[in-house]
């Protein structure tokens, strides 16, 4: 959801890096607005190659960093489709190039499993944390049982986000909590103020967690507050003996 505080609240979980990708210099927009404390970030990534050398730099060099914000996936991908393009594809973008028959998307998955591979590494051998912000869109879902409806996910080629969705240990949905008022001859939507996050999948959303957190977490009224309720619903699934082995 745009504008519900994803970075902010990516940016709270402590001895942080945020890598922004070209386009997405939001860490920058709330840092100078006195809305987020100064934060480390990168000048903006605007090669494919740039994101994983940084990458495999947090991997081998010393660093204070616990914490890698990528903000966000989307323009990552599209760093990806722009290597693999000129790559395999001759620079070429047409139905004779990387849209026919869709292949430059089945092409980059390999590069997108890398990308996903080598922050296992930097997670694994140097306990860095990866979290990947991404924005959502509002497609419609091709419904076997029954008919189609519209739901919410995030903004990146299916065949992209299905690699990256079994990949994360969480997927975590933020939306604002409203109330549908259905008295009158047309529904009114109500309140809209109160900022969730959500963990797990519903008709309308994709979500998970390996973790045992409640079904929403209270997002609060800044990024601090919502990191800090969000690291407390983890040990409250680990105490309760609902987390992941």
């Amino acid at each position: 959801m745009e504008g519900i505080g994803k970075t902010s609240w990516a940016a709270n979980a402590g001895d942080v890096l945020v890598a922004m990708v070209r386009g997405e210099t939001g860490v920058e927009t709330l840092i100078d607005a006195g809305q987020l404390d100064a934060v480390a970030h990168t000048a903006e990534l605007s090669q494919w190659s740039q994101v994983l050398g940084l990458v495999d730099q947090l991997t081998v060099d010393d660093h204070p960093y616990k914490t890698l914000v990528i903000d966000s996936a989307g323009p990552v991908e599209r760093l990806c489709h722009e290597a693999v393009c000129a790559k395999h594809f001759n620079g070429d973008w047409t139905d004779k190039g990387f849209m026919g028959y869709m292949r430059g998307y089945e092409v980059s998955l390999a590069d997108w499993l890398d990308l996903l591979q080598r922050l296992d590494k930097l997670r694994v051998e140097r306990h860095v944390r990866p979290i990947l912000i991404a924005h959502t869109a509002v497609k419609t879902f091709k419904n076997p049982e029954g008919p189609d409806f519209d739901r919410y996910t995030v903004d990146l080629h299916a065949k992209t986000w299905g690699l990256t969705h079994k990949w994360a240990d969480m997927v975590l949905f933020a939306n604002y909590f409203t109330v549908v008022d259905e008295s009158g001859s047309r529904a009114k939507g109500k309140g809209g103020t109160e900022r969730i996050l959500y963990t797990q999948r519903s008709a309308a959303w994709d979500a998970k967690n390996r973790h045992g957190l409640p079904e929403e977490i209270d997002m609060g009224d800044s990024g601090a507050e919502a990191w800090g309720n969000f690291v407390k619903a983890i040990a409250d699934g680990r105490n309760n003996g609902k987390g992941a082995e």
